[in-house]
């Protein structure tokens, strides 16, 4: 899977000094370190990430891989700061790499979407996503690409934590290859043909049943 992603996409690493600072990218997958929480729903951007290069160093505040794409760098960022302090992370790397929020995707679990479902918005709420909801406080504001990849709510009351931090079901396992290699496409396709046209290519998915008015105002408020 991961050399298809390389050869799709012609990507290959790149040093900090290899690309103009103009044309550099950040992708941001949200995660917990460590071997307990590797193969969690929660980690699933990690996992994306991981589709788009094995050349992993440690940083500060994570793990980055840093590939080059269509005559840009983009850098891949993996948080150890855990999921709550999430923005500290991005706000670090931003900040040194000079990377304005229009050039940073944020790829993100979420309980909102039916598993393997996958949406690109250029802005949102967190949608009671902590990291999204650190990110928000440290960067300034929600102005900033996130991808948002469905892990369904398959849980009763009150077991949301254990829910999203316990690991892919078989069902799950089967589809989560082409969930990983669909957002990895969206991801590089953010950073190669931008926000609007990747939402346009791959902002699809299955026709929606119609709904009441009050359902619909609060989806739409989410998205906001």
């Amino acid at each position: 899977m991961l050399n298809f992603l390389r050869n799709l996409f012609s990507s290959s690493p790149v040093s900090s000094e290899a690309t103009d600072p103009a044309m550099k990218f950040l992708l941001v997958g949200l995660g917990n370190p460590g071997p307990k929480y590797e193969n969690t729903r929660h980690n699933v951007g990690f996992r994306v990430l991981e589709q788009m290069s094995e050349d992993w160093s440690s940083c500060s505040h994570g793990h980055m891989a840093r590939i080059k794409h269509r005559g840009k760098q983009v850098l891949l960022l993996k948080p150890d700061t855990f999921m709550n302090l999430s923005g500290k992370a991005v706000r670090y790397w931003m900040q040194k790499e000079n990377i304005p929020k229009d050039r940073v995707l944020v790829i993100v679990d979420d309980l909102h979407l039916d598993f393997a479902q996958l949406r690109l918005r250029g802005k949102g709420s967190d949608a009671g996503h902590n990291g999204l909801k650190s990110i928000d406080q440290l960067t300034g504001g929600n102005n900033y690409a996130r991808l948002r990849c469905g892990i369904g709510r398959d849980f009763h009351p009150g077991q949301q934590a254990d829910y999203v931090l316990g690991e892919w079901n078989s069902k799950e396992r089967e589809g989560l290859p082409e969930l990983l290699k669909t957002a990895a496409e969206m991801s590089l396709s953010f950073c190669g043909h931008g926000l609007q046209n990747t939402m346009n290519k791959f902002n699809q998915g299955k026709k929606k049943k119609k709904k009441g008015k009050a359902v619909e105002k609060e989806e739409k408020k989410k998205e906001e």
